[in-house]
């Protein structure tokens, strides 16, 4: 693996290079929000896999500049996560607890305005042309915080993809980046995970149907 030099060095070229991707991810994010605001509801099907393209984004981004690693990780986050959305169902998202939801619009905002790795010009920039969709921590920043505001989509398996790859990146920008501020995403992350770890498992649908053959079963049963 790179040093930590080469990393950063690596991270700061993707976003002073590739701004205008960022700017269309700023303009993307602020339709959501405002379609969000005005009642918009998407399935958890479709929630689960407009989430992912952010993360297929900064994976196809790592690519591009060299970093297989990023690539590979975040691309495979992307799959897995648009193939356990395909099997999330119709039903529209419900928004999460009051802690959550102020998690997740915190979460969203740090993803947003990622104060980190632009190297020139007005701190306005961070505004309209912070690294989200490009490199990692922002990326995951922006979506735990969508998911964090839909209580984890009602989905553990989607959600601990998602807070797990999180935790690591947040982790591993703090210890071995020297970057404080992936604290943020680091705590995210986790509050995902607490959000994931209380919703119930999901059964198989082979087990629903045995289920409810079972108890068809009994009721049609004579009586003794």
């Amino acid at each position: 693996m790179p040093n930590p030099q080469s990393i950063l060095a690596n991270l700061t070229m993707i976003a002073n290079e590739a701004t205008t991707v960022a700017i269309v991810w700023h303009g993307l994010t602020l339709i959501a929000v405002v379609a969000l605001v005005i009642g918009w509801r998407p399935s958890r099907r479709r929630a689960g896999a407009l989430l992912a393209a952010p993360v297929a984004s900064a994976s196809l981004v790592a690519f591009v500049y060299g970093n297989p690693f990023n690539g590979v990780l975040l691309g495979g986050l992307a799959v897995a996560l648009i193939g356990i959305a395909s099997r999330l169902g119709s039903r529209p998202v419900e928004r999460g607890s009051t802690v959550s939801t102020a998690m997740g619009v915190a979460t969203i905002a740090f993803g947003w305005l990622y104060p980190h790795f632009l190297e020139s010009g007005a701190a306005s920039r961070y505004l309209f042309a912070a690294p989200t969709g490009l490199i990692p921590c922002p990326t995951l920043s922006l979506v735990i915080g969508f998911a964090l505001l839909a209580g984890g989509l009602g989905s553990r398996t989607w959600s601990l993809a998602l807070a797990l790859v999180g935790l690591f990146y947040g982790l591993f920008g703090v210890a071995r980046l020297g970057v404080p501020l992936d604290v943020i995403l680091t705590g995210s992350a986790a509050g995902l995970l607490v959000v994931a770890l209380a919703l119930p498992r999901r059964r198989s649908h082979a087990a629903a149907l045995r289920d409810a053959s079972a108890v068809h079963v009994r009721r049609t049963a004579p009586i003794p």
